[in-house]
């Protein structure tokens, strides 16, 4: 074991995971693996600092080992960070298990620490960590039972952003034996026995049954890890060829053709690849499919998106809040509102230039009083569209405009982002659809109210 170094420089060279000159943070437990790491990193001449968590969750034994890293701080000569969390009640707070709680916590002091550097700090670049082979089989055994597909099935990758795991290449025998050849001194964390944490329980119960049960299964699984990380790489770049040919980008919408996406195999797996980027779970899967045979309407929802059928197409569009401001339009000029601008003016009826731009409106101003209301549109809401037929008697047409968005083939989103203008408590105007009758211009019109709406 004596070439462990020879193997870890060839390993982090030939990734390549990081530069010789870039600064380290090393995540150091105190731990045989995480000790190892530091011997490694400073007989191959990497600059480091260490960084360790103070969790308080294991009384003496915690402060045990904050003190056993940062006497490694005087053997190699390097800084040593610590922070301290009360993990138990970050856990309690945020309603999470402990172990989810101390690697937010430890991730997110990492980060901060690569994000908000001193002037003592700038190099640092990446943050190291020492997780070995055997955590990466067990990650990936956790992950089958768990149903994460190929991604989770290739476990844990040497180089992430910027957290590099560069002993992911040797065993854990391998790194004890090194500890052991060289001398080194380490702590031992008794939770590690404990096997009511989940991977505790895959590496003390169930991956030694496996091996009574077919022998060797620890390098089948090893072997295992490469080989799916290559039928990854294969699956990326053939979601990468449907997803070309499946999605149109339309501002900050997706539409995909149904008929296309039906006739894309495997449908399951090309599915749930597009839309898990949206907030989207694999148990909706079976019901975006359905989708595709839905009426037009039909809709799921994530915590960011909503997925509906609109016709041809299916829809990923992102929630829009419910805007029900009110914004009072005094008089003429222009007036901002988060879906455009509105622009008023009072003209004689001579210098009325006919337009039917849609995005303009000319209506009768003798028949208006200011102040407009300016607000979104509601259910209940109902107008006189102009054009409509009239009823018997010479009554105006009456209709509601979710039957008027319906006529219109709106989409859910066009709906949403539907404004309207009022005057005494009656719509003038759908903006950028259609007028209300009673305020059209007509002989008797003296004085035209133009108003002209633009996107911002």
């Amino acid at each position: 074991m004596a070439n462990l170094l020879e193997k870890f420089i060839a390993f982090v060279n030939g990734q390549p995971l990081f530069l010789p000159g870039d600064g380290l943070l090393l995540a150091v437990s105190g731990g045989a693996d995480s000790a190892v790491l530091c011997e490694l990193c400073s007989r191959a001449g990497y600059d480091f600092v260490i960084a360790h968590c103070n969790f308080q969750l294991r009384g003496a034994e915690s402060e045990r080992d904050e003190q056993f890293v940062r006497s490694l701080g005087d053997r190699y000569g390097k800084r040593v960070l610590v922070k301290r969390f009360d993990t138990a009640a970050y856990a309690r707070q945020q309603k999470v298990s402990v172990q989810v709680a101390a690697r937010e916590l430890r991730y997110n002091w990492f980060d901060d620490l690569l994000e908000n550097q001193t002037q003592a700090f700038l190099s640092l670049r990446y943050i190291l960590t020492a997780h070995h082979l055997d955590d990466n089989i067990e990650t990936s055994v956790m992950h089958f039972f768990k149903g994460t597909g190929i991604s989770g099935l290739r476990g844990m990758l040497p180089k992430q952003g910027r957290i590099i795991r560069p002993l992911l290449f040797a065993d854990k025998k391998e790194i004890q034996s090194y500890a052991a050849e060289t001398n080194l001194e380490w702590v031992e964390d008794s939770s590690n026995k404990e096997v009511k944490y989940t991977r505790n329980y895959v590496r003390h119960a169930i991956i030694p049954l496996m091996e009574k049960i077919y022998p060797g299964v620890q390098s089948s699984l090893a072997a295992n890890l490469q080989r799916f990380r290559d039928t990854e790489l294969l699956y990326r770049q053939a979601i990468a060829v449907h997803e070309k040919k499946l999605l149109e980008k339309k501002g900050d919408e997706v539409h995909i053709p149904v008929l296309k996406l039906k006739k894309s195999v495997p449908l399951h797996s090309i599915v749930y690849e597009i839309i898990k980027k949206f907030g989207f779970n694999p148990q909706q899967v079976p019901e975006v499919i359905q989708l595709l045979d839905a009426v037009s309407g039909k809709y799921l929802q994530s915590p960011s998106h909503r997925l509906f059928r609109h016709h041809r197409w299916l829809v990923i569009a992102p929630l829009q809040a419910a805007e029900r401001s009110i914004i009072l339009v005094e008089g003429p000029g222009k007036t901002s509102f988060p879906g455009g601008t509105l622009a008023l003016d009072i003209l004689p009826v001579s210098n009325l230039a006919i337009t039917q731009e849609k995005l303009t409106a000319c209506l009768d101003a003798g028949l208006i009083t200011f102040p407009l209301v300016l607000r979104k549109w509601k259910p209940g809401d109902y107008f006189y569209p102009l054009g409509m037929q009239h009823q018997p008697g010479g009554r105006r047409g009456k209709k509601k405009l979710a039957r008027f968005f319906i006529d219109q083939k709106l989409s859910i989103t066009e709906k949403e982002n539907v404004w309207v203008l009022e005057a005494n408590k009656k719509i003038i105007w759908v903006i950028g659809y259609r007028i209300d009758d009673r305020f059209k211009i007509t002989e008797s019109t003296k004085t035209v109210l133009k108003i002209t709406t633009s996107s911002l």
